[in-house]
């Protein structure tokens, strides 16, 4: 089996044109069916040479994924799940907004980070996704938009850390981003951390895209208890990094903070971490916990969620309580288990 077309960037597509004998533009005529179109078979390419559409079909390949199953939530969200060529499954969430529609992508299969609130670490970590893999998702929801649904947003928030995968992460963001492949705006990408900080300013000097961080506590000894991986970099050096990522104008970091009953709710958990954000460029999204079978934490009460953000809006920050979506399909944020509806 030749290589996946899907599985190169733009610089090498020219090059293995080059190595092909052929001329450098083949790659400009490769994006525009792979990505521009969205075909995925040599015979359609009709302004290609019948002799490489052949050589094409012997030598290359094109990978596709399908949805091996599609649920519907309530309030319109849709949770597919993928199987991979191995076996594997990995699943996207596409969340219908007021005025556009998000896809949550996953970038490995499982996770190591082993948060204590969240389902995907518990199923443990498989392998990385290629970056074929990880365009396919966006690939495969596009064909199967509903009617007047544009998807204008991603967000890299699905199963995985996409900075422990770092690698295959850019370069798929290289095909999304450039304007020969997917031509999605830089400013409609995020990519979301636990917080692997050595990899921050590299993600920001490469494809300099929206930078989301899980925080979810204001001092390393809850953050560490609920995060392992505050152990490795706890939240001086994490935040430290996120200082030196280079914003664009009008650009800040989100951070994202699960609200969880009892543990980093508190009004002082707030002051703690007004004062710890003072002065930065962010934006707060406060997410009340979206409970699994067996989880031990839960929730918070509406009027606890309520005072928290009144604290940080009352110091100057925008700080937007997000609302969960999907959660009657088990598609909330940390819900994510790469499983089949009847699995859960």
């Amino acid at each position: 089996m030749g290589p996946d077309l899907r599985n190169m960037t733009f610089s090498e597509l020219e090059s293995w044109a080059i190595a092909n004998g052929e001329p450098r533009f083949r790659a400009h005529q490769l994006m525009k069916w792979l990505y521009g179109k969205e075909l995925d078979h040599p015979d359609v390419m009709t302004d290609i040479p019948k002799t490489f559409r052949e050589r094409l079909k012997q030598e290359a390949r094109i990978s596709r994924l399908e949805p091996f199953e599609i649920q519907r939530s309530k309030d319109g969200t849709r949770k597919f799940l993928f199987r991979l060529d191995d076996g594997e499954f990995i699943e996207s969430v596409l969340i219908p907004e007021r005025d556009h529609v998000t896809l949550c992508v996953s970038t490995q299969v499982g996770c190591a980070m082993g948060c204590a609130f969240c389902l995907t670490g518990r199923t443990g970590f498989r392998r990385d996704l290629v970056s074929a893999e990880i365009i396919n998702q966006i690939l495969a929801v596009k064909r199967g938009l509903d009617t007047g649904e544009h998807l204008t947003n991603l967000v890299f928030m699905g199963m995985g850390e996409p900075l422990l995968n770092y690698e295959n992460t850019v370069r798929a963001l290289d095909v999304i981003m450039d304007n020969r492949g997917l031509a999605f705006s830089r400013r409609h990408v995020t990519v979301s951390t636990c917080g692997i900080a050595h990899q921050i300013l590299p993600l920001g000097n490469r494809v300099n895209v929206g930078l989301a961080v899980s925080l979810n506590a204001a001092d390393d000894e809850t953050r560490s208890a609920l995060m392992p991986i505050n152990r490795k970099y706890p939240l001086g050096t994490l935040l430290d990094a996120c200082r030196r990522y280079p914003l664009k104008r009008g650009r800040r970091i989100t951070y994202e903070y699960i609200l969880i009953k009892d543990v980093n709710d508190s009004t002082r958990d707030a002051g703690n971490l007004v004062k710890m954000l003072h002065s930065r460029q962010s934006k707060i999204n406060l997410i009340p916990l979206n409970e699994h079978a067996g989880c031990s934490f839960r929730s918070p009460e509406p009027e606890t969620v309520e005072r928290f953000q009144a604290i940080l809006i009352r110091n100057h920050f925008t700080a937007i309580v997000r609302k969960s979506k999907g959660q009657d399909i088990m598609a909330a944020c940390g819900q994510l288990a790469g499983k089949h509806a009847k699995d859960n």
